[in-house]
């Protein structure tokens, strides 16, 4: 009996710690969040790790770069904060961040190690896709792939074409980006421009050589 009492005892203050330290992980996350960088940074001095992720598997690094929290986002790095870690979903901080247009925080991650290119989705196809032509410049000048396919085969010039982005669509065909490249059901970044009625577009497209 006296051993049963004991390995409750020992199982509940298990527990209780298992919840202060869930409860302190959360109230990390929500600094992040709110960008509260001095009750990050004590969080971090009393010895929470950096590179900690919620319960969906994203990291408090990914919170900063979604929302253009450059402060933010320099401190975690100065703690060594993994600049290149993945969501389940395969998605990293710099992703976020060009997919928000946030031209100084994506520079701020790529000199502190952010990778530019990898498989899948990349964060050229995030700045083309929501036209953002200050990040995809930054992106192409420092080595990304500007025909890098993503999961259904298509590249930064046809998002950019289905989406209107005019200015980011002219800095692609600048690049040397091809206009006759096909997604794997056989769409190019001409008839993607044509199905959303993009007219202008299509034409610079034409005019590069582009074909349905």
């Amino acid at each position: 009996m006296r051993r049963y009492i004991l390995f409750l005892l020992v199982f509940s203050v298990g527990l209780t710690g298992l919840a202060r330290a869930q409860g302190t992980l959360d109230d990390l996350f929500k600094a992040a969040k709110a960008n509260d960088i001095a009750e990050v940074r004590q969080f971090l001095d009393r010895g929470m790790d950096p590179s900690s992720t919620d319960r969906e598997g994203y990291t408090l690094l990914m919170y900063g770069a979604r929302e253009g929290h450059i402060e933010l986002v320099r401190l975690l790095l100065d703690r060594k904060a993994n600049v290149n870690a993945r969501t389940p979903s395969n998605e990293t901080a710099v992703m976020f961040a060009a997919y928000k247009g946030h031209a100084s925080t994506v520079k701020l991650l790529h000199t502190r190690g952010a990778q530019l290119n990898k498989d899948g989705w990349t964060p050229l196809h995030y700045a083309a896709f929501e036209g953002h032509p200050e990040v995809v410049r930054y992106l192409l000048e420092n080595g990304a792939e500007i025909e890098a396919k993503a999961p259904n085969g298509a590249t930064a010039l046809m998002f950019a074409a289905r989406q209107g982005h005019i200015d980011v669509v002219r800095l692609l065909l600048a690049r040397s980006a091809s206009p006759t490249v096909r997604t794997e059901s056989g769409a190019t970044a001409l008839s993607w421009a044509l199905k959303a009625q993009n007219t202008d577009i299509a034409e610079l497209l034409r005019k590069a050589g582009a074909t349905e």
